[in-house]
């Protein structure tokens, strides 16, 4: 009964100060302000206030709280567990080697030798460096 008048005061006072600013002719402010205050009624007409009051100082309620709040903490524990080996049989194999894809070179397996690698060509990088410079400049930075 107390919630019920608390909320019926406050959305009286928050009509009661929309009415003051539409006065001041900020209508668009107004109608958000009485929006606003229109909702703490809305919520004791529609007897959420009574529902929500009850649940509060229920500890039958408050246990099934508790029972949800454990079943969310083991589904999220199992999936984290669950993503780590995921995660861990991405990277090793089935005898403990890296994995890697069924169409992979010789080298990436490791069974390769390494032979002299190729220098990297200068002036592809700087090609793309100037593209990236032409649009720097182009934007003024």
């Amino acid at each position: 009964m107390l919630a019920e008048t608390i909320c019926s005061a406050v959305s009286a006072a928050g009509l009661g100060i929309a009415a003051i600013t539409a006065y001041r002719r900020r209508f668009l402010t107004a109608a958000r302000i009485a929006a606003y205050a229109l909702v703490p009624l809305g919520l004791v007409l529609t007897g959420a206030v009574k529902w929500l009051a009850g649940t509060a100082f229920s500890p039958t309620a408050w246990i099934g709280f508790g029972v949800l709040g454990a079943a969310w903490l083991l589904f999220s524990s199992t999936r984290a567990v669950e993503r780590r080996r995921a995660g861990r049989k991405e990277t090793t194999g089935e005898a403990g080697r890296p994995s890697v894809a069924p169409t992979a070179s010789a080298p990436s397996l490791g069974a390769g030798r390494r032979g002299p690698t190729a220098k990297p060509r200068t002036g592809a990088a700087e090609d793309d460096f100037s593209d990236i410079e032409a649009i720097l400049k182009k934007h003024g930075i």
